[in-house]
């Protein structure tokens, strides 16, 4: 998805029009993210960039897309660009020296071995 979208449009009121952007956005990951897997690969990563304007657009990381187009509204930006594209990823193997990832289920058991 490579798009300019206007975030002021006559007759329609910007909290709405930020809204069906949003919606759009989440749409199109949704449907990249339902499209069957290689051999080899074990999820869809995305390469983002936003701007102003496609000329200024720098890359930004997929987490951070809401964060960008709520600022740019706030300062009353009057459109912004957004490329998102697909790619493959592949997950890596922890290294041995990382530290184990603590989950809730593990929280739970050691506050319950403590209490016992």
């Amino acid at each position: 998805m490579k798009k300019t979208f206007l975030l002021r449009i006559d007759g329609k009121h910007p909290d709405r029009v930020l809204d069906s952007i949003k919606h759009e956005i989440r749409k199109y990951v949704k449907r990249e993210r339902r499209r069957a897997l290689p051999l080899g690969v074990d999820y869809w990563d995305f390469d983002c960039k936003f701007g102003a304007a496609e000329e200024s657009a720098s890359p930004v990381h997929f987490a951070t897309l809401t964060e960008h187009i709520d600022a740019i509204a706030k300062d009353g930006g009057e459109q912004f660009y957004i490329e998102i594209l697909s790619k493959h990823g592949v997950r890596l193997a922890r290294p041995n020296d990382a530290p184990e990832r603590v989950t809730s289920s593990a929280v739970v058991a050691s506050f319950l071995d403590d209490a016992a």
